[in-house]
């Protein structure tokens, strides 16, 4: 990696999508450009900004801002895949390209996942990080109630601070309204059948903590059903991959940079796998 490389300043820019000014930023050059979706709560810098000089040395990446994320404004709609996904197809075609990979973290993991199966086309690879596709597979605390999130639960971090230096709304208010559509989540996630992950297009790596919100046993049928979990010194190894990292958390699902990268990188840059005939 050259100092231009970790030095150069990514283009920046709002796509209005939406009834939204959805913020982005464009590294690096070359390739099928990788799309960046983070998890709730977090932004680009939160979630990938010790992963972006590595995952830019050598493609194009395009990370975006969701709805009431970093500097994308907020609106009266809830946060749900399907809007979410409906943003990122409208920064796409604003954008004009046609296909990327993608890599989405948790919310934007279920983005991801939306993408891959209602729009295969725009999807070459696909990288879901932290996500379930059932309702089962997630690790249930307490009595199973959705949690409710308070901006008293944050006061202090990162992520408090982050928004109210980049929102275009900088106030507890606001970022409680933010809050309480981020608790609701779960419950609007789309469920997916085993038919819709089995029919996926794309080839795919799966990331999970070994101490995340979802459980292993969910994980391993998630790549059994993508063609995985196979004795790959006989019959090759599978186009789509699992990769469990050790004592990882789901807020901290992607703090290991040099891991990721090594995982991340190594997936993009494989070849895709031949058509059968």
């Amino acid at each position: 990696m050259t100092d231009d490389q970790t030095t150069a300043a990514p283009t920046t820019g709002y796509a209005p999508v939406n009834g939204l000014e959805m913020y982005y930023e464009i590294h690096g050059e070359g390739g099928t450009p990788l799309l960046l979706l983070h998890g709730g709560l977090f932004n680009i810098d939160l979630q990938f900004g010790a992963l972006l000089p590595g995952l830019s040395e050598n493609r194009q990446v395009i990370a975006a801002d969701f709805q009431g994320h970093g500097r994308t404004n907020d609106i009266d709609r809830r946060l749900h895949p399907a809007d979410l996904a409906s943003d990122v197809i409208g920064l796409l075609a604003h954008l004009g390209l046609s296909q990327v990979d993608v890599f989405g973290f948790s919310v934007g993991g279920a983005v991801a996942v939306h993408l891959a199966i209602r729009n295969p086309e725009l999807i070459r690879k696909a990288i879901f990080s932290s996500v379930s596709y059932a309702p089962e597979g997630n690790r249930v605390e307490g009595d199973g109630a959705p949690m409710e999130f308070k901006v008293e639960m944050i006061a202090g971090t990162p992520m408090e601070a982050e928004y109210l230096a980049k929102s275009p709304h900088p106030d507890l208010e606001h970022l409680q309204v933010l809050l309480d559509k981020i608790g609701a989540f779960d419950a609007s996630v789309d469920v997916w059948s085993d038919d819709d992950i089995r029919g996926i297009a794309a080839p795919t790596l799966i990331t999970v903590g070994d101490c995340d919100m979802f459980k292993l046993d969910h994980m391993v049928k998630f790549l059994q059903l993508r063609g995985g979990d196979v004795n790959g010194d006989f019959v090759g190894v599978p186009a789509s991959q699992l990769a469990v990292f050790p004592g990882t958390t789901h807020f901290n699902g992607l703090a290991r940079t040099n891991l990721v990268l090594d995982v991340v990188t190594t997936f993009l840059d494989a070849p895709l796998p031949t058509p059968a005939a």
